[in-house]
C-alpha cells in the first residue's frame, strides 16, 4: 500500500479556469441559504485569477477535486479562496492545500499567512482556529460580515 497522496497538486493553468470555478460552486453552494446570499468565491473570475495570482489545484484522476487561491495584499500573504469538492471533504486535501500555502509563504519571505470568511461559516472559522488561526479583526460590508484569521509561521 503506497503512502502517496490519492491527490496531484499543482499550479493551475488557463485551461484549469473552468474546472477551478465549478469546483468552488460545489464547495460553497451549501452556503447559499444560510447566508442568504451566493458567497464570493462561487462568482470569482477563475481566469483572472489564474493570470494575476498564484491558483494551485488537487487533482485526481484530472479531475480538480479543490483549488486554492493565493495573493500578496497590504496585510500580506493571503489564502484568498480554498474550496474542497464535498465528496473530498474529510480526506485531507483541504489540509494539504494549506499547507502548501504556508510553505508559499514561507518561501516568499513572509513570516505570517491570513485569510479571511463568512462569520457565518462558522465550521470554516473553527477548523482555522484548529490549525493555529487566530482572529484578529473583523468588518461589515453589505449584507455580510467578514472574520480576518492570521498565522504566524515558524522559519
Amino acid at each position: 500500500m503506497s503512502s502517496a497522496a490519492p491527490w496531484v497538486l499543482r499550479r493551475a493553468d488557463a485551461s484549469d479556469a473552468a474546472s477551478v470555478a465549478a469546483c468552488a460552486i460545489e464547495a460553497f453552494r451549501h452556503y447559499i441559504p444560510r447566508l442568504g446570499l451566493t458567497p464570493i468565491p462561487m462568482t470569482r473570475d477563475y481566469g483572472a485569477a489564474i493570470a494575476n495570482a498564484q491558483v494551485w489545484v488537487a487533482t485526481q484522476q484530472d479531475e480538480v477535486i479543490a483549488a486554492l487561491v493565493l495573493d500578496i495584499t497590504d496585510e500580506g500573504f493571503l489564502v484568498d479562496v480554498i474550496a474542497v469538492r464535498p465528496a473530498h471533504q474529510g480526506t485531507g486535501v483541504g489540509r494539504a492545500l494549506l499547507e502548501l500555502a504556508e510553505r508559499e509563504a514561507l518561501r516568499q519571505g513572509h513570516d505570517s499567512i491570513y485569510l479571511f470568511t463568512n462569520e457565518k461559516m462558522t465550521e470554516n472559522r473553527a477548523l482555522y482556529e484548529r490549525i493555529g488561526y487566530v482572529e484578529y479583526k473583523r468588518l461589515a460590508l453589505a449584507e455580510r460580515t467578514r472574520v480576518f484569521l492570521r498565522k504566524p509561521l515558524k522559519k
